[in-house]
């Protein structure tokens, strides 16, 4: 995989062989995959790795699955700080808004704390606004950034774990690979 990078011609070259197609079942897809960046991915590792026996395409449909996990996780960890940080402006304003208020109206002041944090992730005039109002109060992207971390810290721990063992278990697999071919090789002998 660490290659030149390959021309789709090319990479139609080394395509799963039908009888190893069972093997390799459509994957399933979460909403927002697209089944044909599954296939690219799956396509381009094949041409990459280039397996040439029952056992390399096993190790190689293994590989291109947990290249898919590791870019799911990936895109996953983005949509959470994405979340994550629509929560912290939402904090950030009710640090603001919501101090020194009647508790008779905290309810509906924390409701439109609410719609204004979600104004801001959705509405680009709104956020500059929004992210004004708080830079008056101190309170800068670099605070922001701060609060999404510590917030999301213990599932940004669970998403770390799930990205290295999705790798480490792909390490083992191209390992293994070079393994087969290096066993399957035909032995030299010095010349005498």
């Amino acid at each position: 995989m660490n290659g030149p990078f390959q021309t789709a011609r090319e990479l139609t070259a080394t395509a799963l062989p039908a009888e190893f197609a069972a093997l390799a079942p459509p994957p399933l897809l979460l909403p927002g995959e697209q089944l044909d960046h599954y296939h690219a991915l799956r396509q381009a590792i094949f041409a990459d790795l280039a397996p040439r026996s029952a056992i390399e395409w096993l190790l190689a449909i293994d590989v291109a699955e947990l290249s898919w996990e590791i870019q799911r996780y990936r895109m996953l960890r983005h949509r959470l700080l994405e979340t994550y940080r629509q929560k912290a402006i939402e904090a950030a304003l009710r640090r603001i808004d919501l101090v020194g208020i009647d508790p008779d109206f905290e309810p509906q002041a924390e409701y439109y704390t609410q719609r204004n944090a979600l104004s801001w992730r959705t509405d680009p005039i709104a956020a500059t606004e929004i992210e004004a109002r708080l830079a008056a109060y101190g309170c800068d992207q670099d605070a922001v950034t701060t609060e999404v971390y510590v917030q999301a810290r213990e599932v940004l721990v669970l998403f770390e774990g799930l990205l290295n063992a999705a790798q480490t278990k792909r390490t083992l697999l191209l390992r293994e690979i070079r393994h087969q071919r290096f066993v399957s090789a035909p032995m030299r002998r010095p010349c005498l």
